[in-house]
């Protein structure tokens, strides 16, 4: 059988990932669709951890001009993610995929708390677990949490699944010749202020030399081609000469 690149990674998800054709809330057929995915790379014996946005139902970012304070708007936001991530949950066990969520905000009645030892315990059993609630502060996104959690079991790398197929040099939608990027340094993505991951995340990463894959998570096979070394969507990483 074919060898992964990475044993074991963190895939972030944004929440409007979920929705589908829907303006907002969750497409029960895409969320299906994305439980495969993840279940085609876990079949090469990868341990996946997970992180889900929550912009398809709240994104606190916006709260204010909605009239809500900050705080409680990245509140609702974390809450958010803890729905998308019961919905992935129960799609991965559809298919037979024992699973965990673990929440940064203590909530035992849906899932576990997050405990890092018992995180990484988990995938080495073989199961998915999801981190949810973000970071369990206000004013940290959940690229934030996807950096902070991948590097706290020691994942092999960041996979950020999008509706592109990688990091380009101007928006694609918006100028469809765009350059798109086969690896990219860190310090570019920051000095270009290119949209892979905020600038809290993306200097975590850098810090602490976290690869991060950008990718097309829409198309079927991207996930796993990707896990066994195609050339597929970009890479962001240190400088070729960094120490």
């Amino acid at each position: 059988m074919a060898e992964s690149i990475y044993k074991r990674i963190l895939i972030k998800l944004s929440g409007e990932a979920l929705m589908g054709s829907k303006p907002f809330g969750i497409e029960a057929d895409v969320v299906k669709f994305i439980a495969k995915e993840i279940g085609d790379v876990r079949d090469l014996g990868v341990e996946i951890g997970a992180v889900i946005g929550g912009g398809n139902i709240f994104r606190g970012l916006s709260a204010g001009a909605q009239g809500f304070d900050r705080v409680i708007g990245d509140q609702m936001g974390m809450l958010a993610t803890v729905i998308n991530s019961l919905a992935l949950q129960n799609s991965l066990e559809q298919i037979g995929i024992h699973t965990r969520i673990q929440t940064a905000i203590r909530m035992e009645a849906f899932a576990e708390p997050y405990i890092r030892r018992r995180a990484i315990r988990h995938l080495e059993k073989g199961r998915i677990v999801i981190f949810a609630a973000g970071t369990g502060s206000p004013y940290f996104s959940t690229d934030t949490a996807a950096a902070l959690r991948a590097i706290e079991i020691e994942a092999g790398a960041i996979l950020k699944g999008t509706r592109v197929d990688g990091v380009y040099a101007e928006d694609p939608e918006k100028v469809p010749n765009a350059e798109r990027f086969k690896s990219i340094s860190y310090i570019e993505v920051l000095n270009r202020e290119l949209r892979v991951m905020d600038y809290t995340a993306i200097t975590l990463c850098m810090e602490n030399k976290m690869p991060i894959a950008v990718f097309n998570m829409t198309v079927a096979g991207n996930f796993k081609r990707f896990m066994l070394g195609e050339e597929v969507g970009t890479i962001v990483m240190g400088d070729q000469n960094e120490k």
